[in-house]
């Protein structure tokens, strides 16, 4: 039996693009490695006009109106600022099941197996399974993450990754101030001056609600990434630092992705979503917002193709991968790619100082930086307005040599 299309994968992106493609009227079959029921582990914040604008505020857990950082060393140099902007939790499960219902509702198969290779024939794509199963599709589109089954990457120097330790519980006392989202907390005065010259860390920390907090250490890219151990240490010292060290551990985290891959090499014989297709955010590791908005724009490229009737895989797949990364996307992710390069050769203090000017940019600025929802020119234009705001240290760093980045050719 040949279906429309195959999406392979049974996380966020797989979910997502599968949802969008049915919302088309495709024919779509789910292949996960595992139960696509499974819960997922990992923690989903966005900011709240960003899922609010797309109508799945109710898809949120959780909700803070109020929204700040720390950017100072510490203790009488704290640095605050106030976002002014609510941030959310997204809920794992009721954003999982709000993907499956679509599916189910709409009789899409969800299968249970492993992609082990693709072959053509007759214009269309032969996946061979784990099983010795064959599932045909006239597309396949691949989101199984950060290292997928059937998408070939292009070698690449050593990817930057950004690593976060976390844990959920009940602590000594608040480890933030109640009621409160910590998105970033550079503070630094339990390290040590040997620690302070290691490569920087901040705290994101939520107020979950109960005396329950979520706590989590991360670093900004880096190649190689920081180790969880260090995390994990810095974490529990900040910790007792602030006389907050954990009573009872319900969840830890370990979080560690690629921030600048080069994208896939073209032609594939697969188009790609999410993790796959180098969808991660590089200046700030969001993706989530990023599958709700996109997968509608590609599904509907990739429905256009098939209703034509006409088109083959080939055919079917360039569509895919032009919608996904038409030239204006590809242009601003080399922008993120090159700043974040820069700021993986700053120091911490010039880190704080670089992200206090970055925050005094107005709010649609920084956002639609954060989020990847300005265009080119707005994306420059912050620029410029950040280096005019930025002290002469920042300047200096942003005009020096960049690191080494991986190229896309």
């Amino acid at each position: 039996m040949t279906t429309d299309v195959l999406v392979l994968g049974g996380g966020p992106a797989a979910l997502c693009i599968a949802a969008a493609l049915s919302e088309e009227g495709l024919r779509v079959d789910l292949l996960s490695a595992q139960d696509p029921r499974t819960p997922w582990p990992n923690t989903y914040g966005i900011w709240c006009p960003e899922v609010e604008r797309l109508g799945l505020g109710h898809l949120l857990s959780h909700r803070w109106e109020r929204s700040v950082s720390h950017f100072g060393a510490g203790g009488n140099d704290d640095g605050v600022r106030e976002h002014g902007l609510a941030y959310g939790l997204l809920d794992r499960g009721r954003l999982q099941q709000h993907w499956l219902t679509a599916l189910e509702s709409a009789g899409q198969r969800c299968l249970i197996g492993k992609a082990l290779g693709v072959d053509q024939q007759n214009g269309k794509l032969r996946v061979h399974c784990s099983a010795d199963r064959q599932l045909g599709a006239r597309l396949v589109v691949d989101a199984t993450g950060h290292h997928p089954a059937l998408i070939s990457q292009r070698p690449s120097a050593a990817v930057a990754g950004q690593a976060a330790y976390g844990i959920v519980g009940t602590f000594q006392r608040p480890p933030i101030e109640p009621g409160t989202f910590v998105f970033m907390d550079f503070r630094c005065d339990h390290l040590s001056a040997e620690q302070r010259q290691q490569p920087p860390t901040f705290l994101y920390a939520m107020d979950l609600g109960a005396g329950r907090f979520f706590v989590e250490e991360t670093s900004l890219a880096l190649a190689p990434p920081v180790p969880y151990a260090r995390l994990r240490q810095r974490l529990l010292q900040r910790l007792a630092h602030r006389g907050a060290e954990p009573i009872a551990i319900e969840h830890e985290e370990f979080c560690l992705f690629p921030m600048n891959p080069p994208l896939p090499a073209l032609p594939q014989a697969v188009a790609g979503f999410g993790g796959a297709a180098g969808m991660v955010h590089p200046a700030s590791g969001y993706m989530v917002g990023s599958l709700l908005r996109r997968a509608p724009v590609m599904a509907r490229a990739i429905a256009s193709g098939v209703h034509a009737g006409t088109l083959d895989s080939a055919v079917l797949t360039r569509l895919a991968w032009q919608a996904l990364w038409p030239a204006e996307e590809r242009l601003k992710r080399e922008f993120y790619r090159f700043g974040l390069s820069k700021l993986m050769g700053f120091d911490e203090t010039r880190l704080r100082r670089h992200f206090a000017a970055f925050f005094a940019l107005p709010e649609p600025l920084w956002f639609g930086f954060l989020t990847n929802t300005l265009g080119l020119s707005d994306l420059g234009g912050a620029m410029v307005r950040l280096f005019a705001l930025a002290p002469w240290d920042v300047r200096a760093g942003l005009l020096l040599p960049a690191q080494e980045a991986p190229g896309d050719g």
